[in-house]
């Protein structure tokens, strides 16, 4: 390599640096252009779950109360400020000569400060701490129910979308079919009783159609809530397929009961025991007497010294109230607070038994859907259809086939609904939500 290709701008060296500062502006571009929100018209559960992260009211209050649990804290660890009094006293008509120094006015400077004793903003300090704890798993708690809520309202949607697809079909085969029977009725083919009964068919599709839209406005209103986004409700479309079978696995004994203790709404009620428990020590510590001390500085000009020190020191006297009320209602919450720990245990059993039944009882009716009952009704309008194309069937025959597919297809959307919500429900059953 010469001098001339080091310096010239068609030199490798230039090259190398012009390529290596395209590369940085590329790199700081990409740095400062904002992540696209997602494509609400073919919106996944994955995109979804990002904006109920982002934009969802009740996670956002969840966040909200936590910062007011920590805050609390902050406030539990204070300790009293000391107070400073000054007070002027004996001022006569005659205030006598000099300066203002020397006024006969009797002045006094003091200083007082409280000395909790029993440990008591140690105790205040774990009480608010543990709430504080119980609110951070509450959020967790709320995003873990709150994402089963995200995750119904989106099959919902699905469901809503495919029966809306479904009606649509049967209004349109039927507006064929009338077509059809509409011109075999002028030829004299058919008899105009088959041509009502057809268009009291087509007519039903047609409400069923306007039907599946209201449901399909109702869906995207309720999944736009949950993300965040209410006023473009009417763009949601949910592009994701229905989930594929799985059997959920099984837990028992002590699998069971650590998968219960790991639950935020099991530990949001352990850490209000603990609490309680904190707060009842705090309600026997009112019993430990504070010390208040003080000390002042008189002033008084014309008495000889002028200038004097005093020293104090107050501490209650319990004679007539020994803060019985206030340990018993500790005591009470804190037996309130471990019975609410046991029911809380006991709703998490009985929520994973009842999430596991219904995933299992859906997979099957789902099974049994898709290889059996499906099948069969679609060939059986298929033959239908075949037949009074071939004039071997009368009109009623193959309204009866339609009906039975069209019923048979809605019901399997349904069906697919409630097992992707059972699903749902049994990973939020078993779900340890990470912190909001």
């Amino acid at each position: 390599m010469n001098f001339f290709d080091c310096v010239t701008p068609t030199g490798p060296v230039w090259r190398n640096a012009a390529a290596l500062l395209l590369s940085v502006t590329a790199l700081s571009a990409s740095a400062q252009t904002p992540t696209a929100a997602p494509a609400l018209e073919a919106l996944t559960l994955r995109a979804a779950e990002t904006l109920f992260l982002e934009r969802n009211r009740e996670l956002l209050a969840a966040r909200r109360a936590l910062e007011g649990a920590e805050a609390d804290v902050v406030t539990a660890g204070a300790r009293p400020n000391p107070n400073l009094s000054i007070s002027t006293s004996s001022i006569s008509r005659t205030l006598g000569g000099g300066s203002p120094a020397d006024k006969r006015i009797d002045t006094i400077v003091g200083l007082s400060q409280t000395f909790e004793r029993g440990n008591k903003a140690g105790l205040r300090i774990d009480t608010a701490q543990a709430i504080a704890n119980a609110v951070r798993s509450d959020g967790r708690d709320v995003e873990r129910t709150q994402r089963a809520v995200l995750q119904g309202a989106y099959f919902d949607l699905l469901q809503a979308q495919d029966k809306l697809r479904i009606t649509r079909e049967t209004a349109a085969l039927f507006d064929k079919s009338m077509d059809a029977l509409n011109l075999r009725l002028k030829a004299g083919d058919v008899a105009a009783m088959d041509v009502s009964r057809m268009s009291v068919d087509a007519l039903r599709a047609l409400n069923e159609t306007r039907g599946a839209q209201a449901e399909l406005e109702k869906a995207q209103s309720a999944l736009a809530y949950l993300i965040g986004a209410d006023q473009d409700a009417a763009r949601l479309r949910a592009a994701d397929n229905w989930p594929a079978l799985d059997k959920p696995e099984t837990f028992d004994g002590k699998a069971a009961d650590a998968l219960i203790d790991a639950r935020p709404d099991v530990q949001a009620a352990q850490a209000r025991v603990a609490a309680a428990d904190k707060a009842r020590d705090l309600a026997r510590a009112l019993r430990t007497r504070d010390i208040t001390a003080g000390a002042q500085v008189e002033r008084f000009p014309g008495n000889d010294p002028r200038n004097s020190v005093g020293f104090s020191v107050s501490v209650p006297l319990f004679t007539r109230y020994y803060f019985d009320g206030e340990i018993r209602r500790a005591e009470s919450d804190y037996a309130a607070a471990q019975e609410n720990l046991q029911r809380v245990r006991a709703l998490a059993a009985a929520e994973l038994r009842k999430a596991a039944s219904d995933v299992a009882s859906s997979a099957e009716r789902v099974k049994r859907l898709r290889e059996v009952l499906l099948a069969a009704a679609e060939k059986a309008a298929q033959g239908a259809e075949f037949a009074y194309s071939r004039g071997a069937i009368g009109v009623m025959d193959v309204l009866d086939a339609r009906r039975q597919l069209t019923a048979t297809r809605l019901e399997a959307a349904a069906v697919q609904a409630d097992y992707a919500k059972a699903l749902a429900a049994w990973r939020a059953a078993t779900a340890n939500a990470p912190n909001p």
